[in-house]
């Protein structure tokens, strides 16, 4: 699928300024996976595609999530996580997108995963540091990623987990899973 047919199908599902929040993923995605040595045609179409499913509504996200038997402790964690995995879905049952690492990236850019692939972190990685993002710890994360894609994402990571502490609110399993993976990894 070419950049515009993908971006002009998404554009349908998304406000203008989740449409901006898009491009940036989509050029930094880019970015990352040149300096990383990943497929950027892969890399653009999964952030072009990342944020599909964000605005649908949540009984429909639900009833994706129980009916495709994706993980039903998702249910019990911030709904914000449920556009990553019907979000891949729904991209393939919709735009016939059918490439598994693509729809894998656009699965777990939320709460990523442990082993997670050169692409998933990528995607992970360009939907937090694109430069429409303007929250603290997100300049040092851009610098960490000029350098080393893991001990970025490892910092997201936990900034994310930090952020969630704070607020008093559950933190999604998969995000502490990730977090472990990512440094017991880097101590190998």
């Amino acid at each position: 699928m070419e950049r515009e047919d993908a971006l002009k199908i998404v554009r349908e599902q998304l406000t203008d300024h989740r449409y901006q929040h898009t491009l940036g993923v989509m050029e930094t995605a880019i970015a990352l996976a040149k300096q990383y040595g990943a497929d950027e045609k892969k890399a653009e179409l999964a952030a072009i595609f990342h944020d599909y499913a964000k605005f649908r509504p949540k009984d429909e996200m639900r009833n994706i999530i129980e009916s495709q038997k994706f993980s039903q402790d998702l249910l019990h964690y911030n709904s914000e996580l449920w556009h990553a995995p019907t979000g891949a879905y729904l991209v393939e049952k919709e735009a016939g997108l059918m490439d598994k690492e693509i729809l894998d990236a656009i699965r777990y850019h939320t709460a990523g995963r442990p082993n997670m692939t050169l692409l998933e972190k990528i995607i992970y990685l360009a939907d937090y540091i694109e430069p429409g993002r303007h929250f603290p710890g997100v300049d040092e994360v851009r610098d960490l990623a000029k350098q080393n894609l893991d001990t970025a994402l490892i910092q997201a990571v936990k900034n994310t987990i930090l952020f969630l502490m704070k607020k008093n609110q559950p933190v999604y399993p998969e995000s502490f899973q990730t977090y472990n993976d990512l440094v017991k990894r880097q101590e190998d």
